[in-house]
């Protein structure tokens, strides 16, 4: 197969849980294992710092993996769903495996890993393993998929585990409360092995130091040590994200720079540099001009893309990812503060979401543009249309995604505000 029918292989072949949904879940590491004995179980000997969290996981993986990077250490980074390509997924040193590999990799082991009847993520982990062991990687930013304990990475035994924060999302899988969610994404604790915490969370923090404690092991709380003291965004635009950082109240790093323009990527910093600081604990040798390059270069060492990214000004146009009322939340706050006239927003929703939760977090004063993303899960345009009427949200519904933000464009004028979202494959059509 050439690289093309390999990707419609895996597509058509294996379940996919980002575009049919819950019928690709695995709730068992049993075909995992058996992927990974077959590729010769490359994880036994290789070293990870293992990410979980429901938002901010993708962030943290890639500004840690840049800072990594900058010190020149050859890093594996393992994160999903991607955008535009499928090999986004499996990087080392911020370049994507080669086509040529992935093709080969599959004609090689697909007859023994048929019989397995692996899902589309576990195929791809195992992938991973395989590319990163050949490659010699001296560590793996491994991000989880969905939950933690029964998370196709957890057969991984970590350097860290992080958990970055917990909200709902993924109900049906992880439990109806945040509670129950936390149980699974404490699940990447292991014996012994260092935890970071991205937030104190009055629901979860039990739960997880209780995990910690019955696994013998130390969990430390992020913003325990580091905190933002200043923040600031330059340009009328926010277009660099500027901080000056504590560490137990003392100035830590003053004016670190950070292209990625999000306000909630501050979290997700602080995060990092509490990661870093378990890494240098275990003798890596890592200091501020690494992290201030690896942080400040992020985008273009690891490729990362489609948080508060900025597609164009006249008018701005900005896309974001967040799928989740919680994310969502976080990016309307900053995203409403932009300077602009009418607000004009591409909204695309998946459909096993609870839509209500997201929809009346949107203003009503703007205009709307419903489409639905061309995959399985993709929400009914018309219907989204009708479901956010009920939050007086009121637009009209386009054939794709592609229509939907042409019509946007056309409709706003130079001081307007485009916003693209709802979610990661809403925004993906539009990159």
């Amino acid at each position: 197969m050439n690289y093309e029918e390999t990707i419609k292989y895996l597509y058509d072949r294996l379940p996919m849980f980002q575009r049919i949904g819950g019928a690709a879940y695995k709730a068992d590491l049993a075909k995992t294992i058996r992927l990974a004995d077959i590729v010769g179980n490359p994880h036994e000997h290789m070293r990870f710092v293992h990410i979980a969290g429901t938002n901010g996981k993708g962030s943290v993986s890639h500004l840690l993996a840049s800072v990594l990077q900058s010190k020149g250490i050859k890093t594996g980074l393992y994160t999903s769903p991607h955008l535009k390509d499928f090999r986004e997924r499996i990087r080392v040193d911020g370049k994507m495996v080669p086509r040529s590999w992935v093709s080969r990799f599959v004609r090689y082991y697909r007859k023994e890993m048929e019989p397995v009847s692996p899902s589309f993520f576990e195929m791809t982990f195992a992938m991973a393993l395989r590319y990163f062991k050949e490659c010699g990687v001296e560590i793996v930013v491994l991000e989880t998929g969905m939950g933690g304990r029964l998370d196709s990475t957890n057969i991984v035994h970590p350097l860290v585990s992080v958990i970055t924060n917990i909200s709902l999302d993924h109900q049906e899988f992880l439990g109806s409360n945040v509670e129950m969610i936390a149980s699974e994404k404490a699940g990447i604790i292991k014996p012994g092995i260092p935890v970071v915490v991205g937030r104190h969370q009055a629901s979860t923090d039990e739960i997880l130091c209780y995990k910690a404690e019955l696994e013998g092991t130390r969990l430390v709380f992020a913003p325990d040590h580091y905190s933002i003291r200043q923040m600031d965004f330059t340009g009328t635009t926010r277009t660099k994200l500027i901080a000056d950082i504590d560490r137990n109240g003392i100035p830590y790093l003053k004016g670190l720079r950070c292209p990625l323009t999000g306000r909630y990527q501050a979290e997700n910093i602080v995060t990092v540099l509490q990661i870093v600081e378990e890494l240098i604990m275990q003798g890596y040798d890592l200091r501020k001009n690494h992290i201030f390059k690896g942080i400040n270069d992020v985008i273009k060492l690891t490729g990362f893309q489609g948080r508060y990214q900025v597609l164009q000004r006249s008018p701005l146009v900005i896309c974001d990812t967040a799928h989740n009322a919680e994310g969502v939340a976080s990016v309307l706050d900053q995203l409403l503060l932009e300077q602009h006239q009418q607000f004009h927003c591409v909204l695309g929703m998946v459909n096993d979401k609870e839509i209500s939760k997201v929809l009346k977090l949107f203003p009503s004063t703007g205009t709307y543009y419903f489409c639905k993303a061309d995959i399985p899960r993709g929400y009914d345009a018309r219907l989204l249309k009708k479901a956010a009427a009920v939050y007086g949200l009121r637009g009209n519904y386009y054939g794709s995604v592609g229509e939907a933000y042409q019509a946007a464009l056309q409709a706003a004028e130079e001081e307007d505000l485009v916003f693209v979202g709802g979610s990661t494959f809403t925004v993906a059509e539009v990159l």
